[in-house]
């Protein structure tokens, strides 16, 4: 096992005794649970080999199947202290097979907004150290108080705001332990107060300004915030088709009257094409000739709006939801001004906003190439999407 790498024990044993009722573990931030944001950092990060979380015994199993857990996390049951929590995340590193010079991270279930770039300061730092924890600079001034009067101010220079995940060698936490068990009569708010007891040192490393620790309801807006789940995703969408044979016309889902249909593998609707990939485009999830291939794996003839509502689904599933639509239609003939509002709102229907949220023109005038000849008819789509609720 190569000492160079670490091995995280993520503590969520907590109460959530501040949150008003709410489970803090698996609250929504942008339709994902708090937990399964703090966890994946640690997962992408090819420094972090084992993940353990430490849940409340009756929640051990429910986590543990949950579908958001990254592969091969543990979960087992914690403590009624943070400290015997942590004994028990590490007893399963330890049951794994791990040295004295192995790397345990040590970080808050609460903490969803942590960086793989302090992931990797602290893991670097506790392996040359042996024992690291990020602090930030205390900005406001500190008083310390007699009852209700001040008493003196203190310096605060001379102080950090500590945060995690607080690194440590196994092999030194184990030291500590021998001296303080995990199961005494001592308790210990976080690892470095353990070392500190022990006359230890710990490296302090900067702190990440926005790993913020979410302990009451407000900190879930603040989370998403900082996670950017609140701000908006832009796709941009086009697609082409000529005229055919045979008819109808299909454009947004509604039929046009007078018109031959356009040619394609489906039914030729290049606004309901174009409306999908602009959605996927937001949401990074790629394209619509990636999900229904131009052959025998899609049926020919398809209508466009179950293509759409696939779009939709994955989106769902990504912890997305489309937002708004500007759909403009580009093709000398035939003249859409009759079926804008038709449009409009089959394409509201299909991807489930508002009819508010959508605008649909059309361009006929003035025309160049294919789409002036009235040989084709084009569609440009500019979607948004925001996280789900």
């Amino acid at each position: 096992m190569s000492s160079t790498a670490a091995d995280v024990v993520v503590v969520a044993a907590g109460a959530s005794s501040r949150m008003g009722g709410i489970d803090k573990v698996t609250a929504p931030i942008g339709g994902r649970p708090l937990l399964a944001w703090t966890l994946a950092p640690f997962a992408s990060e090819p420094g972090v080999e084992r993940i353990v979380v430490v849940a409340p015994g009756p929640r051990v199993d429910e986590l543990a199947e949950a579908p958001w857990l990254p592969d091969g996390t543990v979960v087992v049951a914690g403590g009624a202290r943070r400290q015997e929590s942590v004994a028990a995340g590490v007893a399963a590193i330890e049951r794994a097979g791990a040295d004295d010079d192995r790397v345990v991270l040590v970080h808050d279930g609460a903490r969803p907004a942590v960086r793989p770039a302090l992931i990797r300061l602290v893991q670097a730092a506790a392996a040359e150290h042996g024992a690291a924890i990020p602090g930030l600079p205390v900005v406001e001034t500190l008083k310390r108080v007699d009852g209700d009067r001040i008493g003196v101010t203190v310096d605060r220079d001379l102080l950090v705001a500590a945060q995690t995940p607080q690194g440590i060698r196994l092999g030194v936490l184990r030291e500590a332990w021998r001296r303080f068990p995990p199961g005494g009569g001592e308790t210990f708010t976080d690892e470095a107060a353990l070392l500190e007891a022990c006359t230890i040192p710990v490296h302090v490393v900067p702190g990440q300004p926005d790993n913020l620790k979410v302990t009451l309801p407000v900190d879930l807006d603040r989370a998403a915030a900082v996670l950017g789940v609140d701000r908006p995703r832009v796709g941009f969408g086009e697609d082409a088709h000529p005229f055919g044979p045979g008819s109808p016309l299909r454009l947004g889902g509604v039929e046009i009257p007078g018109a031959p249909r356009l040619a394609g593998h489906s039914d030729g609707d290049v606004v309901l094409h174009a409306v999908a990939d602009a959605l996927l485009g937001a949401a990074g999830l790629g394209d619509l000739g990636r999900l229904f291939p131009a052959d025998d794996r899609t049926p020919r003839g398809a209508d466009s709006a179950a293509f759409v509502r696939e779009v939709i689904e994955r989106l769902g599933a990504a912890g997305w939801r489309a937002g708004t639509l500007d759909v403009t239609v580009i093709g000398a003939r035939p003249r859409l001004g009759p079926w804008l509002d038709a449009i409009r709102a089959s394409i509201a229907a299909a991807v489930g906003v508002d009819e508010g949220d959508v605008n649909v023109a059309a361009s006929t005038g003035n025309l160049s190439g294919d789409e002036g000849a009235g040989r084709t008819i084009a569609a440009r789509v500019v979607a948004t999407i925001r996280a789900a609720r």
